[in-house]
């Protein structure tokens, strides 16, 4: 981490590619079922590195900077000449993912998933063009070719939103310090302003081990939440929401109110699945989602996208390609590991978010574990 201090001015830039140092939901007694990988991060599957620019900023006249962005490779520095099989979901579409349609027509993830806040898409599209410029050699004919995947959702009660503050080299950073091993949670890059289910929120990981046809294959969830309502919210199908209730602990002026928040949810695997199975692993993490008690409101912007680190040969172009894929009729085993490795994501999101106060005074809590665990203990759901 490296701060600078100014006159009337306090900036901190922390780069992350680190280890959690956060509780998660399990370490406080959350429940959840299903066996999960070594770290229970999207790193444990094989090959995928994390990294993270968290951008702090005390800004005058009331202004703050509370953003970041975060980078998931799905090779490590190979993820610009070796691309992924890919499939992508909008559970509902008030959001952005950029690079979608070429995922849709070649089935191939080219390059890293880069997730930030909503007014900051563009130029982080533009620093990973440029990275991709640097790392990767041009297209056979010569040219330089890149459709980057860059999502957001909207971090604009914390952060400066329209100061455009997310710069190119905060996304190379972010690259660059990308890192297989434990994944930081919480207010951390791209989620360092989101809040879901008006408890602050952020980023979250979690993944499960499966057998399928004999084989141990992973699936691997990282996600960036900022949805939801209080009232919808369920733990471990305990209805949390109502039972911890506004009051004055939690609530802050003139928050926002209603579903009109965003998540991003990124799924890898190394499964040898095919683009078209990819798209149906992306559908079910809206099941994942649901379990936390999302309804995907109009104001939400819901995008998932599933990558597959198996089959490298699919990315030559000078010979035929023989490819393993899993059969239909084998893959419930990946669909529940999703759904189980979405829903803990998105509680360890919450879990190791913090307090924030950000832009014009405004703040938003995190949840009590103490309170939490007090509920879940009445619901007979507590794990110790």
């Amino acid at each position: 981490m490296a701060s600078k201090i100014l006159t009337g001015l306090i900036v901190i830039f922390v780069s992350m590619g680190l280890s959690a140092q956060e509780p998660r939901a399990r370490d406080i007694g959350v429940p959840f079922a299903g066996d999960p990988g070594t770290l229970n991060t999207i790193t444990d599957v094989p090959g995928v590195t994390v990294g993270f620019e968290t951008i702090i900023k005390d800004l005058p006249n009331g202004k703050a900077v509370r953003t970041g962005v975060t980078a998931i490779l799905p090779r490590g520095t190979s993820s610009t000449n070796t691309p992924s099989f890919a499939g992508v979901f909008s559970l509902n579409g008030n959001g952005e993912m950029t690079g979608t349609a070429w995922i849709e027509e070649s089935g191939t993830l080219e390059g890293p998933v880069l997730i930030t806040n909503t007014h900051s898409v563009g130029v982080v599209h533009d620093a990973a063009i440029a990275w991709r410029v640097k790392h990767g050699g041009a297209a056979n004919a010569g040219y330089w070719w890149s459709l980057p995947v860059v999502a957001e959702t909207w971090d604009g009660w914390l952060n400066d939103i329209n100061g455009f503050h997310v710069k190119p080299e905060h996304a190379m950073n972010a690259i660059a310090n990308a890192k297989p091993g434990p994944v930081a949670e919480g207010n951390v890059g791209g989620g360092t302003g989101m809040i879901c289910h008006e408890f602050k929120c952020g980023t979250g990981t979690s993944s499960r081990i499966v057998d399928v046809l004999g084989k141990g294959y992973t699936v691997g969830v990282l996600v960036q939440a900022n949805y939801g309502t209080r009232e919808t919210l369920r733990v471990a199908g305990v209805p949390v929401g109502l039972e911890i209730t506004h009051d004055q602990a939690y609530d802050t002026p003139q928050a926002p109110d209603g579903d009109t928040g965003s998540i991003i949810i990124v799924i890898a695997t190394d499964a040898p699945l095919l683009p078209h199975q990819l798209k149906r692993l992306a559908r079910r993490a809206a099941l994942g989602l649901a379990r936390n008690g999302s309804y995907a409101g109009n104001g939400s912007g819901d995008i998932f996208v599933a990558f597959s680190t198996a089959n490298d040969p699919a990315s030559r172009s000078d010979a035929l390609a023989l490819l393993e894929m899993v059969p239909n009729d084998e893959i419930d085993p990946l669909f529940l590991a999703t759904v189980q490795a979405t829903e803990e994501a998105i509680i360890n999101a919450m879990i190791a978010a913090k307090d924030l106060t950000g832009n014009e005074g405004n703040s938003a809590k995190a949840i009590r574990h103490d309170e939490l665990r007090a509920v879940l203990k009445k619901y007979n759901r507590l794990a110790n």
